[in-house]
């Protein structure tokens, strides 16, 4: 285990210096370990696409720290932050990037889709909305064996709320009052097409209404911000007040993937306080507030660094699958179950 920051999720994060620490720390260990995978990839170590969630980290980890060991996390391809702060190891995410057979996923699939559905960490489908079905599922299997007091998360992009998945997972999550959190990360853009060809409604959050939930809106690149929103609706969605529909507004601060220059991006909202790094807000709150130092960040930051170096000369001496040995069943299959391998 290279992971180092390893306070416990506990679910809603009531101190705000202590909450913003640990959030901004998985959010700064997010943010240089897409920049090294970014680096590997224009280098030719990675096959398959790199997805920055650059400007995104904020919401992610508020999400993430928020969630406690029980819950079931869904997160989607910008959600680093998060899913370092559920407990995904910087190791194990440079395994999935690189095709490591030693992997959560051994090397099998996608460098995206990494998780492990024995911890409640659900590996992505790249169809956009489906997860919230798949998360329902988890949340009917826990109510129907008397599991209570847990919430199921899921992250969406606005593109994926314009889905008929989106549509038919959400309304069964209303009508079954299930405990789930739907956070939405309005960036402004579905891939290359912006929000105004996508809905009418001016926020997303006003959708809540027509299900019968419970709606938030929040700006997505202040963290403390993020915290509030996002800890509030866990909380309320753990204390069987059905589910909560959680939209950001934010912007992506990168393209679609490292294979986009995301050239088509309106230069206002560059310019605008959507285009703010929320990484940068957050730094600068800290030290406003002395929370901590400028050398206490220098150190976290380098810290991150040298284990980020250390994961992948690890992995780069991994082996990676051998299509003629590999046992071609799912990795559910007892045998081939994690830590049974």
């Amino acid at each position: 285990m290279l992971q180092t920051v390893s306070e416990p999720r506990g679910g809603q994060v009531e101190a705000v210096p202590e909450a913003h620490l640990l959030a901004y720390r998985f959010m700064l260990r997010a943010r240089l370990l897409d920049e090294k995978f970014a680096a590997l990839y224009r280098a030719g170590k990675i096959h398959g696409g790199v997805f920055l969630g650059r400007g995104q980290e904020a919401l992610s980890a508020a999400l993430g720290i928020n969630l406690t060991k029980s819950d079931v996390f869904a997160p989607l391809i910008r959600d680093g932050a998060g899913r370092l702060a559920f407990g995904e190891t910087i190791v194990d995410a440079v395994r999935t990037y690189m095709g490591s057979s030693l992997g959560p996923m051994r090397g099998r699939d996608g460098n995206v889709h990494r998780g492990n559905p024995q911890a409640g960490y659900l590996p992505m489908i790249s169809h956009l909305g489906a997860m919230v079905s798949v998360v329902n599922g988890v949340l009917f299997a826990r109510r129907m064996k008397g599991i209570t007091g847990i919430v199921g998360a899921t992250c969406l992009g606005d593109g994926a709320t314009s889905t008929g998945a989106f549509h038919e997972a959400l309304n069964q999550a209303a009508v079954e009052k299930l405990p789930l959190i739907l956070v939405v990360a309005d960036n402004q853009y579905a891939y290359s097409t912006p929000t105004s060809r996508q809905f009418a409604c001016e926020s997303l959050a006003d959708r809540a209404a027509g299900y019968g939930i419970a709606g938030h809106s929040v700006d997505g690149t202040d963290l403390t911000a993020c915290l509030k929103t996002v800890g509030m609706a866990v909380a309320s969605a753990r204390a069987g007040k059905g589910p909560q529909l959680v939209v950001a507004k934010l912007l992506r601060l990168c393209g679609h993937g490292e294979h986009d220059d995301a050239s088509y991006i309106d230069p206002k909202y560059k310019t605008s306080a959507l285009g703010r790094d929320c990484l940068k807000v957050a730094e600068e709150k800290i030290l406003q507030q002395k929370w901590t130092d400028a050398a206490q960040i220098a150190v976290w930051r380098s810290e991150a660094i040298r284990e980020i170096e250390e994961a992948v000369a690890q992995v780069q001496r991994e082996p990676a699958p051998d299509p003629f040995a590999e046992e071609w069943t799912a990795l559910s299959t007892k045998r081939l179950i994690e830590g049974n391998a």
